[in-house]
């Protein structure tokens, strides 16, 4: 249990104290009317981080930051009919005009390494988003001690944390990322959609630093990726091993713990390739459901730490509570 602050009135707390044998102390002093001034509304982002252990490992998933907004459908459920999404949104306790999505990149400190998953949306999202360096500080930890940074794909919202200022972000580290997805991108004209001209100034600087991975290739020890394409053509997932216990980033694998995780068929209109994206969920929920792993997906409602259970024809997300930290 932590510290609670308790509000009371004076009557009670007069008879808090006369229960206690205290009325009578002298030199206590109750401030008249000093409940009714009132406090400022807060606003703007604070730094969010979740951190729990996995075996031999530490895991903080860091809130990069939030974005509301305008008709879902327009993003999930593009190929079922507008009555079916919105009973479905409605059954879930879902407003049908409006969403908020979450951007959660994750870092892992394994005894030996820092190792961060993904880098958020840069700069360029403040305040709203971009907010990845403030919660690595309010972690306990810098940019520059980041030793290994993990490309899950190349969608800006993964790969704009990469530039800080004009500068490398994370100057002390190496990267990884798929073979598949660096191809896919880096062979196109930067001027030809808004992902190759940022994999000009974030990704091709850093190549000669790169090691290019596919299914099975290995981050560090305890860190495995796993090819699970369809969003982009190279997308990728890590497994996390320490201990005995086992945790899956999925990255963009599904994007709603409704929309995309109960119904793996709805297509979602940033998935490349909508048949090997649901065909992907299907594998990939499938697997965390009948063995029972934990993941962490980057666009899951912050802290973004789940599990996923059969449900019918699609799965049941269950949000994590308190069963990493006993």
């Amino acid at each position: 249990m932590t510290d609670q602050t308790i509000s009371m009135s004076r009557r009670g707390l007069l008879a808090g104290a006369a229960g206690l044998g205290l009325a009578g102390i002298s030199g206590v002093t109750l401030a008249p009317g000093m409940a009714n001034a009132a406090a400022p509304q807060q606003s703007g982002m604070v730094p969010m981080i979740s951190r729990y252990r996995l075996g031999e490992f530490e895991v903080t998933t860091l809130l990069d930051g939030v974005a509301v907004s305008e008709e879902p459908q327009k993003t999930f459920g593009t190929n079922v009919p507008a009555e079916e999404f919105n009973a479905v949104s409605q059954a879930n306790f879902l407003p049908i005009d409006k969403f908020r999505n979450s951007f959660t990149p994750t870092l892992v400190n394994t005894g030996k390494e820092l190792v961060l998953f993904d880098t958020g949306v840069g700069e360029g999202g403040r305040p709203g988003r971009g907010n990845l360096r403030a919660a690595i500080t309010a972690a306990g930890y810098t940019p520059e001690q980041i030793d290994v940074v993990v490309l899950t794909h190349m969608h800006p919202d993964h790969i704009g944390g990469m530039i800080e200022g004009g500068a490398p972000a994370f100057v002390n580290a190496r990267y990884v990322t798929g073979q598949g997805e660096f191809d896919f991108w880096s062979k196109q004209d930067p001027a030809s959609n808004g992902v190759a001209k940022l994999m000009a100034t974030n990704i091709t600087p850093f190549a000669e630093k790169m090691s290019f991975i596919g299914d099975g290739g290995s981050v560090a020890s305890g860190i495995t990726g796993m090819a699970a394409v369809g969003h982009t053509p190279g997308h990728m997932v890590y497994m996390l091993e320490s201990g005995g216990q086992q945790l899956l980033i999925t990255a963009d694998m599904t994007n709603h713990y409704v929309w995309s995780l109960a119904y793996p068929d709805w297509e979602v209109r940033f998935d490349m390739d909508k048949a090997a994206a649901a065909a992907t969920r299907r594998k990939m929920l499938g697997m965390l459901a009948s063995d029972r792993i934990p993941f962490v997906g980057y666009h899951m409602p912050a802290p973004a730490l789940g599990f996923v259970e059969a449900a019918g024809t699609g799965f049941r997300y269950v949000p994590a509570t308190y069963q990493f930290n006993l």
